[in-house]
């Protein structure tokens, strides 16, 4: 067969990486690639905020006849797109299809209509008011295959003309990386747009897929190539390291995907999404996001304003034991990291005075410093000084439960030292967090922060914070500060 030479990458590539024009690959491997009509904004764009709205506005329609069943109506609406997101029919797909939907999606308008009808039936004796109601329901299930066939026609346009696509690297350079490469470069209609591969440098030989960079790259390429997804084909490497390079924080935002390793060997019926003949999982996110992200943000906006008026008097107090105790300059303020590592301004009630900028930055715990005076230390055990930081969530700086800010010295010093330390970072930096809770406060081991740290991004809830909430409010009153 015909070689060609291996093409070139618009971008420069990075240190380390290897380079894309040191070998060959099949003509049917390197295909005519049209140019990205997808706009920043439109690829910002996701199915389900079509589906969503298409789904509503189908199971509502039946209002447009008759308002005698709105109570009904409203309430079908909202179970059906309930048992919908339960079902994971909200989730991203990468191969479009109405009839691989229609299974899932008939079974739980089955599912909401029966309910609807039982509880019709308990709450009217009327057997014509019942049927009525429940012709509605069925009118409105119609209506949903329709709208769900419509919007599948229409993002799979929008795929195809490459209005909305989704930059994507391929992890692992192996025949399987290969020839994904080869079906995202000729088939848009997954919605991904092939910008390079990486892999250890071990896969760069000739006939193998050219590599843009190694594994070490992949949080650097993310933010050159502004790349949306990952995806993992079957790589060179151990878990360990794969996963090492892929929670980093730019890396970490990037939608997942993988190939399963067995798929070859054993039947994944349970995997229903693919990219021609190779079934791909989406992996669960490791980050805040989209309503996750909306709903803890919320709750700590909730949170910080109820704080800041319950907690008021003992601020004013707090602050003026501050002046007493060493003068003007109540507060404390200092650049710390925050999510994805950007530096902020951390406030805190002032508990000693540092020598200079530099002890400051880089002194690791001054917990027996002579200079804390009685009221500093006080302070510091019952963690009072850290209430400032409230203007800091407010600020979106700063969750109210995370992992706790530290300064750029040691978060440049620990991430050489704990590899997985930068990967605590995916999160807003927090008041309080699941180590401090578990006694690691202080001068205590940072690989087992890291490790409480990374636990809590990823298994994140609600209740988990409240958890966390109420121990640490056990633990201030019990004065088991720094």
């Amino acid at each position: 067969m015909a070689r060609l030479p291996a093409f070139e990458h618009p971008a420069a590539q990075p240190g380390g990486g290897a380079s894309m024009t040191g070998s060959s690959m099949d003509t049917t491997t390197v295909l005519p690639y049209a140019g990205s009509r997808a706009s920043t904004r439109t690829r910002r764009l996701r199915a389900w905020m079509m589906t969503a709205p298409i789904d509503v506005a189908a199971l509502l329609a039946p209002l447009l006849l008759t308002q005698t069943y709105w109570r009904g109506t409203l309430f079908n609406a909202a179970l059906a797109v309930s048992f919908f997101a339960a079902g994971g029919l909200y989730r991203p797909r990468r191969h479009i299809s109405i009839l691989d939907e229609l299974p899932g999606l008939g079974g739980r308008l089955l599912a909401s209509g029966a309910v609807v009808a039982i509880i019709a039936a308990l709450r009217h004796d009327s057997v014509l008011y019942v049927s009525g109601f429940m012709r509605g329901v069925a009118f409105s299930a119609g209506l949903v295959v329709v709208g769900r066939a419509v919007n599948a026609r229409i993002v799979l346009l929008a795929r195809r003309r490459r209005w909305v696509e989704h930059n994507a690297i391929v992890v692992g350079g192996g025949p399987v990386g290969g020839e994904l490469a080869r079906l995202l470069r000729r088939y848009p209609q997954y919605g991904l747009r092939f910008v390079g591969a990486v892999d250890v440098p071990s896969r760069q030989r000739l006939g193998s897929l050219p590599l843009i960079g190694t594994l070490d790259d992949v949080e650097q390429l993310v933010t050159m190539l502004e790349c949306e997804v990952l995806v993992i084909a079957d790589p060179d490497c151990a878990e360990a390291e794969l996963m090492e390079a892929l929670l980093r924080p730019a890396s970490s935002r990037c939608d997942l995907w993988a190939v399963p390793r067995l798929w070859g060997s054993r039947s994944l019926g349970g995997h229903q999404d693919h990219i021609g003949a190779f079934p791909i999982v989406k992996i669960g996110d490791t980050t805040l996001t989209g309503g996750r992200w909306r709903v803890k943000r919320a709750s700590d906006v909730l949170f910080a304003v109820v704080a800041l008026v319950v907690l008021s008097p003992v601020l004013l107090l707090c602050a003026a034991a501050t002046f007493l105790d060493g003068g003007r300059g109540v507060f404390f303020r200092q650049e710390r990291i925050g999510r994805y590592g950007r530096p902020f301004q951390v406030v805190k009630f002032r508990s000693m005075r540092p020598a200079d900028e530099h002890e400051a930055q880089t002194t690791w715990s001054i917990a027996h410093d002579r200079r804390i005076g009685p009221i500093g230390r006080f302070m510091r055990r019952t963690s009072l000084d850290e209430l400032p930081q409230l203007w800091n969530i407010l600020r979106g700086e700063m969750s109210v439960v995370g992992p706790r800010p530290e300064r750029p010295y040691f978060v440049e010093k620990f991430s050489v030292e704990y590899p997985t330390y930068a990967m605590r970072h995916r999160v807003p930096v927090g008041l309080t967090g699941l180590a401090q809770v578990s006694g690691l406060r202080g001068d205590t081991p940072i690989s087992d922060r890291a490790r409480f740290d990374n636990y809590y991004v990823e298994n994140w809830s609600l209740w988990l914070d409240i958890k966390i909430v109420l121990r640490t409010v056990t633990e201030v009153f019990r004065g088991a500060g720094r």
